[in-house]
């Protein structure tokens, strides 16, 4: 049986709790990724999916409920902890870049691994080196970032993302600033990696044909997680 990656347990995430407006967003939301699973979460806009994807990356915490990275239950842990965690065991992919346009692709890569070192070392080249071949970008690691292809440079946000060994990549429409054959691109270099390394991703997409593409699709509506049986 496959290292459980993630498992949520009954989450619900309120706003405004304790006031006349409070609202619940999320209602007892339960599921699990295992390690290297790719799966894609989808639903309309004001589903929930951006909340769920904020507590699954630890950048907010549910009201009630349960939260479990590889292995660790998240509700104990004061923000020091969290923040460790996050940065060992998670990587981002956003719709756009959020490259530093100054520094090079190489630089880029390098950047979480400097936030937890401090500073640079052979060893952190060496591990940006590989994830820029990785991905195919070699020839490129030493271009600014602001030179380069809006598909080379989501390339480049992948490998920064996997720059820690992370268990688990978010990916929030990833592919949404491309054109058809970019984001073919890079959605087969994530597929490529998850084969590989077997990192596990959870990409959020409004692009049914890439959803259709993963191992299987969680669906949000208003709050809830739809029962594979129920799909549209």
């Amino acid at each position: 049986m496959a290292d459980r990656v993630l498992e949520i347990e009954n989450v619900c995430k309120s706003y405004n709790v304790g006031t006349p407006v409070e609202v619940e967003i999320l209602h007892d939301v339960c599921l699990t990724l295992d390690q290297g699973e790719f799966v894609a979460l989808i639903g309309p806009s004001g589903s929930g999916k951006s909340t769920l994807l904020n507590i699954i990356g630890l950048l907010d915490r549910p009201t009630k409920g349960k939260l479990v990275i590889e292995g660790q239950e998240t509700s104990t842990l004061d923000d020091t902890a969290i923040t460790k965690l996050r940065g060992h065991s998670i990587g981002f992919v956003f719709q756009y870049h959020y490259l530093i346009s100054a520094f090079t692709a190489l630089e880029n890569v390098m950047m979480p691994m400097l936030v937890e070192r401090g500073f640079p070392d052979d060893e952190m080249r060496e591990r940006a080196h590989e994830l820029l071949r990785d991905v195919g970008l070699t020839e490129r690691e030493n271009n600014l970032a602001n030179n380069m292809s809006g598909g080379q440079q989501q390339r480049v946000a992948i490998a920064r993302a996997l720059a820690m060994r992370p268990a688990l990549v978010l990916a929030d429409e990833p592919t949404g600033n491309l054109d058809t054959q970019s984001a073919n691109s890079v959605f087969e270099m994530m597929e490529h990696v998850n084969e590989t390394n077997g990192t596990s991703f959870l990409v959020v997409t409004h692009n049914m044909d890439l959803a259709r593409r993963c191992q299987r699709i969680i669906e949000v509506v208003d709050g809830r997680i739809v029962p594979p049986a129920g799909r549209r």
